[in-house]
């Protein structure tokens, strides 16, 4: 694969797993946590950033070279790498909202083994447990999908529209919330 076309097929699935992850979210909070309809991101639009970034990582990793002989332990040793990368950049999304944008989007502080609210061992925990589910279950149609990407390439419009929206909204929501903190 050419580097144009992996660049289009991180972008496709940065824009698959960021629409998947607000409707889960939607959904989660809804009917699990706040009760109430809430749009979960600081975006306006239907997206959260931090999944897309998830997928894209996951679908990466799942192609780690780790042959140690024993396929249980590569498996084993691929969804451990998927999932402190999982928690690696839901820490580092919450560095970024929480010291650079005066924005705390979650808060596990009143979980046990926290880090600055940001992580826990109880998220990191589920988070390695996606991406089992992810390396088992849901990788061999990520892989479909991106191959059907890759042989529909006229749909690469598509993905340019979406990004350009989406950097439309960033622009847009960084403005609200410019403006919102110089009149606090």
């Amino acid at each position: 694969m050419g580097f144009y076309t992996a660049l289009l097929v991180a972008c496709f699935l940065f824009i698959t797993g960021s629409m998947l992850g607000w409707c889960t979210e939607v959904v989660f909070r809804r009917f699990v946590s706040a009760k109430k309809w809430i749009n979960p991101g600081f975006l306006t639009g239907p997206y959260l950033p931090i999944y897309g970034f998830g997928i894209t990582g996951l679908f990466a990793l799942s192609f780690l070279p780790i042959h140690t002989g024993m396929p249980w332990l590569d498996a084993f040793l691929v969804i451990v790498i998927m999932g402190a990368t999982m928690v690696l950049i839901e820490y580092l999304a919450g560095l970024i909202f929480i010291k650079g944008m005066k924005i705390k989007l979650w808060d596990y502080s009143n979980r046990w083994g926290n880090i600055q609210g940001i992580i826990c061992p109880l998220f990191s925990l589920i988070w390695t447990l996606v991406a089992a589910f992810y390396y088992f279950v849901i990788n061999v149609y990520v892989i479909g999908a991106v191959v059907w990407f890759v042989e529909n390439i006229e749909f690469s419009f598509i993905v340019g529209l979406f990004l350009g929206i989406f950097l439309v909204d960033v622009w847009h929501s960084l403005n609200i919330m410019t403006r919102n903190c110089s009149i606090l």
